[in-house]
C-alpha cells in the first residue's frame, strides 16, 4: 500500500512538473509587441527664386550669371524700345535737357533684341554699385564719365569696341539704331557664374492700413510725362505717357511693374558739357545720404524714407515706423525723380459713415 502511495505521489509530481513546463513554454512563446520605428521629418528645400525679382525662374533654374545693365534711350524718337519687358529691374534716370534714360537690368530672363542702346552717364555709377558692378553696355560717352566708370570697377562694355554684337533693325536710323541681344551681350561680358545678391526683400503681404491708389503721375518733363495706372486684373502697374498713351515695347507688350518706387534725389548740373547743344551732365548722389520716397505696390502707396550706406550697399526703403518695406514679387521700376518735381497720386476715395453705434471706414 505504501509503495502504491509513493508511486502515486511520483506520478503526480511528474504531472505537475509537466504541466508547469507546458505553461511556462506557452508563456514564453506569447507574442511581443513590435517596437515602433523611429520617424524622421523631411523639410522640402525652398524653391529657387530670381534674386532681383523674387519670382520662380522660367524652367525652374536661376541662371548662374551676374546682372547685366544696358543703357537704353528714352527720347521720343527712340520709342518704342525693345527688350524692356524682359528685364528684372528698371531704373529711369534724369539726364540733360529734361529727358530720361533707362538702365535696363537683366539677369533671370533673356531678350532677343534690346535697344536702342545709347551712351553712358555719370549717374550710372551710383545705380550699379548695389548690383555688384555688373557689366555696363552702352555706346560711348564723354571722357570724364568713361574714366569714372572704369575707376569704379564697372566692366565697360562699350559697343564701339564690340561691333560684332550690334544689329541694326529695319526702319531704325542713327542714333536710334544700335541693338543687340542678351545672349550676345553676355558673350562679351566678363565670365562669372555668381548671380547678384538681392537688393530688395519680398513679401506677398500688403501692409495693413496702406492708402489705396489708382494711379501716380510723375512729370519728369514734356518728353517724359509718366503715369502709372494700377491694373487689379493682372495685379500690375501699367506705364503710360501723357496720361493716356500706353508705353509699349516694339513687340506690343506694354511696360509694367509689380512695384514702382518714386525715389526723390537731389541733382546738380555740370561741370561737364554732355552734348553739342550745351547740355550739362546731371549729377546725383545716391549713396551716403537719404531722402523721401514712395513705394507703390498692390494698388497702395507706402510713404518711405530711402537711405544707402555706400555705393556697394543696396538702397533701403523704410516706412514711417522705421520698418523695411518689402516689395511684391516681380519686376521693380525705380523712378529717380529730381527734387522739385511734384509726384501726384490718385487716391482711392475714403468714405466714412457714422451711426450712433459704430463708425465704419471704407477704402
Amino acid at each position: 500500500m505504501r509503495a502504491q502511495n509513493t508511486r502515486s505521489r511520483a506520478i503526480g509530481a511528474i504531472s505537475f512538473l509537466t504541466a508547469g513546463s507546458l505553461l511556462f513554454a506557452a508563456c514564453s512563446s506569447a507574442p511581443t509587441k513590435p517596437k515602433k520605428k523611429a520617424t524622421t521629418t523631411t523639410t522640402a528645400a525652398p524653391k529657387p527664386t530670381c534674386p532681383l525679382t523674387g519670382v520662380a525662374p522660367a524652367g525652374g533654374t536661376v541662371p548662374q550669371r551676374p546682372a547685366l545693365a544696358v543703357k537704353v534711350d528714352n527720347y521720343v524718337d527712340a520709342r518704342p524700345q525693345s527688350g524692356l519687358d524682359k528685364t528684372d529691374v528698371m531704373f529711369e534716370e534724369p539726364v540733360e535737357g529734361g529727358i530720361t534714360r533707362f538702365v535696363a537690368v537683366f539677369q533671370c530672363q533673356n531678350a532677343d533684341s534690346v535697344g536702342p542702346i545709347r551712351s553712358a552717364r555719370q549717374i550710372d555709377i551710383g545705380i550699379l554699385g548695389q548690383l555688384g558692378n555688373p557689366g555696363l553696355v552702352h555706346v560711348g560717352g564723354i571722357d570724364p564719365v568713361l574714366n569714372n566708370i572704369t575707376n569704379a570697377g564697372i566692366p565697360n562694355l562699350d559697343l564701339g569696341a564690340f561691333g560684332q554684337v550690334i544689329t541694326h533693325p529695319s526702319g531704325r536710323y542713327a542714333p536710334y539704331s544700335t541693338y543687340s541681344s542678351t545672349e550676345q551681350l553676355y558673350g562679351i561680358a566678363p565670365k562669372s557664374s555668381t548671380p547678384p545678391k538681392p537688393i530688395f526683400t519680398y513679401s506677398t503681404s500688403v501692409p495693413a492700413g496702406a492708402q489705396g491708389v489708382t494711379s501716380v503721375h510723375i512729370p519728369f518733363s514734356g518728353n517724359s510725362d509718366v503715369t502709372w495706372n494700377w491694373n487689379p486684373t493682372d495685379a500690375t502697374w501699367l506705364r503710360f505717357y501723357n496720361g493716356t498713351l500706353p508705353d509699349k515695347n516694339a513687340d506690343g507688350v506694354q511696360n509694367q511693374a509689380s512695384n514702382v518706387i518714386a525715389q526723390t534725389v537731389n541733382v546738380t548740373y555740370g561741370p561737364w558739357t554732355e552734348n553739342a547743344q550745351g547740355g550739362l551732365e546731371v549729377q546725383a548722389v545716391l549713396s551716403g545720404t537719404s531722402g523721401p520716397a514712395v513705394v507703390y505696390r498692390n494698388g497702395v502707396q507706402i510713404p518711405a524714407t530711402w537711405s544707402r550706406a555706400s555705393n556697394a550697399d543696396p538702397t533701403i526703403y523704410k516706412d514711417s515706423s522705421g520698418k523695411r518695406i518689402s516689395m511684391a514679387p516681380g519686376r521693380t521700376w525705380v523712378e529717380l525723380v529730381p527734387a522739385g518735381i511734384t509726384i501726384t497720386p490718385q487716391l482711392v476715395p475714403v468714405t466714412t459713415t457714422t451711426s450712433k453705434a459704430t463708425t465704419t471706414t471704407r477704402r
